[in-house]
């Protein structure tokens, strides 16, 4: 009998951390949601308020200077933005990109925008109180536990998209899944 019951509870265990890790790492917004407040100081030292954006689509992309897959993501993420920035066939309205990188060491980060060649105007430090890093305001307010974590916004700030590949953004700018 007891050489059942330790299977099942390594069965119970593993299906609890399949199960409940997606639910835990959800963010606290999702489609249909209004992107709450965003407000900083940029790069350039800038005020900055999400709401200054609406009548764009924006991105939110929350990453870290010290995150493996977003920096192997911040290629694709450059070609994406250089593509739809400005209004025209593909996006008559044009695209934001606000960067907020979620970090201890700003010099790290400053340092990573420049390698990584990210050269739109909104970035904005989400500077963390401790290693855990997830504890720093905005991610918090937004329920980030894990980065990359991506929000794609409608001209009226309304939330998308949340986590979504390229290749559907860009169908959604492009007006191709009927969606935005």
């Amino acid at each position: 009998m007891k050489k059942m019951i330790f299977p099942g509870i390594i069965l119970l265990v593993l299906l609890g951390y399949f199960v409940g890790k997606p639910l835990y790492m959800k963010p606290s917004y999702q489609r249909g949601e209004v992107a709450p407040v965003i407000t900083g100081t940029t790069l350039k030292g800038e005020n900055f308020s999400l709401a200054d954006l609406k009548g764009k689509y924006v991105l939110i992309d929350f990453w870290g200077s010290w995150c493996g897959p977003c920096r192997r993501e911040n290629p694709e993420l450059v070609a994406f933005y250089k593509k739809f920035k400005n209004p025209g066939n593909q996006n008559p309205i044009g695209i934001e990109v606000v960067s907020i990188g979620i970090e201890t060491n700003a010099d790290r980060w400053k340092k990573a925008i420049l390698k990584d060649g990210l050269i739109w105007s909104y970035h904005i430090l989400d500077q963390a109180k401790s290693l855990r890093f997830f504890d720093s305001p905005i991610a918090k307010n937004y329920g980030v536990k894990e980065v990359p974590t991506k929000f794609l916004l409608n001209p009226v700030g309304e939330i998308i998209g949340v986590n979504l590949p390229f290749k559907q953004m860009e169908e959604i700018l492009t007006g191709q899944n009927g969606k935005n």
